[in-house]
């Protein structure tokens, strides 16, 4: 007797096991799965957190610095544009200002050298954007000094998107204009992140490829910045009320935490979908074979092994 019900209890792992290789199988046909193991290929977690310290102190201080040296007009757009993306307003947006000093205070305290040496240090988190692109789409890293004038473009072409977004949030108001701006957003975000991953990827993997990727990112961050203004501003005063200054800096931490990981999958959704084999990568590919321009290096392998959850905290060894 007991034999016997060793037997079927025997017979019904056996049968578990079974179904769950059937259900794992046809899990990895979809296209989110692929995704989330190309999450995990580039230990997205790690990187993700890297990814969020270096905006928190080296890209966000950029933008304060920078729009302390603008005009007014351009300085109240840029900060219009920043605050809209963090979803801070109301007692939080007093607080936050609060939190720093003045344009005029900055630009003493900083000076014309100050502000050069600020751009170059802020160079440190476009190399974590492109490590991850790189990673993203497995291809081979590329030492030199091009990183460093890649990195001052990519960050001036960031303020005046971010400078032109405040302006047309500015002018358009609310109402009818708020929806007209949404859309405008959204388009000039993805146009963004497509030269992003282009001029990161150093232009060898073809601009048509690229459009899912900038598309994807501008659609999750913009749906993040929409659910940040129901939790950020109580997220800042909570840590306003417990930290002083420095919950005001926990709460911008958690907010570019966030943002980071919707740039990562918006960086490896990239990649899944352009080299689908089925009809979606067809499409995005225009009938082509491949993803890469001519004379563009061979790309890396993919991982040798399967991929679990604990390797999306493995330490990141290019970071």
């Amino acid at each position: 007797m007991a034999d016997d019900t060793k037997i079927t209890r025997r017979s019904g792992i056996t049968e578990m096991r079974k179904r769950i290789a059937v259900l794992r199988t046809r899990l990895e046909r979809l296209l989110l799965w692929r995704v989330w193991e190309r999450m995990l290929e580039i230990e997205f977690i790690d990187r993700s957190v890297a990814l969020a310290g270096k905006a928190f102190v080296s890209f966000f201080p950029l933008v304060v610095v920078v729009a302390a040296f603008m005009p007014e007009r351009i300085r109240s757009s840029i900060l219009t544009a920043v605050t809209a993306r963090l979803g801070i307003r109301g007692d939080a947006l007093t607080l936050a200002r609060d939190a720093f000093a003045s344009s005029d205070d900055i630009r003493q305290a900083t000076g014309v050298l100050g502000l050069v040496l600020t751009i170059f240090f802020a160079t440190s988190f476009t190399t974590a954007l492109q490590r991850m692109y790189l990673r993203a789409w497995r291809r081979p890293p590329r030492a030199g000094a091009g990183a460093y004038w890649r990195g001052v473009v990519w960050l001036l072409v960031a303020l005046a998107c971010t400078a032109l977004l405040g302006g047309l949030r500015g002018a358009l108001g609310d109402g009818l204009g708020f929806g007209l701006f949404a859309i405008v957003s959204l388009a000039v975000i993805a146009g963004q992140w497509w030269f992003t991953a282009w001029f990161l990827l150093l232009g060898e993997v073809r601009t048509r490829v690229l459009v899912p990727t900038g598309v994807i990112t501008s659609i999750v961050t913009a749906g993040y910045a929409a659910s940040a203004t129901v939790w950020m501003p109580r997220v800042v005063t909570s840590n306003e009320a417990q930290f002083g200054f420095f919950g005001v800096a926990l709460s911008l931490v958690t907010w570019f935490s966030g943002a980071a990981i919707c740039v990562l999958i918006g960086a490896c959704a990239g990649p899944v979908l352009a080299e689908d084999t089925g009809r979606v990568g067809r499409l995005i590919r225009g009938g082509e074979a491949g993803t890469l321009t001519a004379g563009a290096r061979p790309p890396l392998p993919p991982p040798a092994r399967e991929l679990g959850l604990r390797d999306a905290f493995h330490s990141t060894q290019d970071s």
